[in-house]
């Protein structure tokens, strides 16, 4: 009776699996910018909503300590923090930052706050989130604290 044959083992040779890896390096290092490039408007949203967010953290802080909270945004510096435990919370280079707020609650060139108050309340304001003539406005309503994002143009 002859010897069975040995059946031919399947899988990848080592070449086969860096030639792989080499191209999925490849699309990795190129791929990113195309969709950052690409989708401009998406990375202005995502600032508007951090604002936003940052914003609504604020207010919480307020009604939830008892205590004032601000919401301080330095313009120049591209950053913004909540009073209280909370880390300064840095945007993205390349976006067009304005801020309204009170007069009493400027801190000087390029900075200044929104205060809520434990009622829920504010001093109100609005920041603008663009890039060249068009982007988004995040407005907190002095009397009700709330905080709205909508479309901005350049008038």
């Amino acid at each position: 009776m002859p010897a069975p044959r040995p059946r031919p083992v399947g899988g990848f040779t080592l070449l086969e699996l860096l030639v792989v890896l080499a191209i999925a390096a490849l699309l990795l290092a190129v791929v990113p910018p195309l969709f950052s490039a690409a989708l401009p408007g998406v990375e202005l949203k995502a600032a508007a909503r951090r604002v936003a967010s940052g914003l609504r953290l604020a207010r919480e802080e307020a009604i939830r300590s008892g205590r004032d909270a601000a919401f301080v945004l330095d313009v120049e510096g591209r950053a913004f923090r909540v009073d209280g435990p909370y880390r300064v919370t840095p945007l993205p280079g390349g976006l067009d930052l304005k801020l309204e707020a009170a007069e009493s609650e400027m801190q000087g060139e390029g900075v200044g706050a929104v205060r809520f108050f434990p009622d829920g309340t504010s001093t109100g304001g609005r920041v603008v989130v663009a890039r060249g003539d068009s982007g988004y406005q995040v407005g907190v309503h002095w009397l009700t604290g709330r905080i709205e994002t909508a479309p901005w143009e350049e008038d």
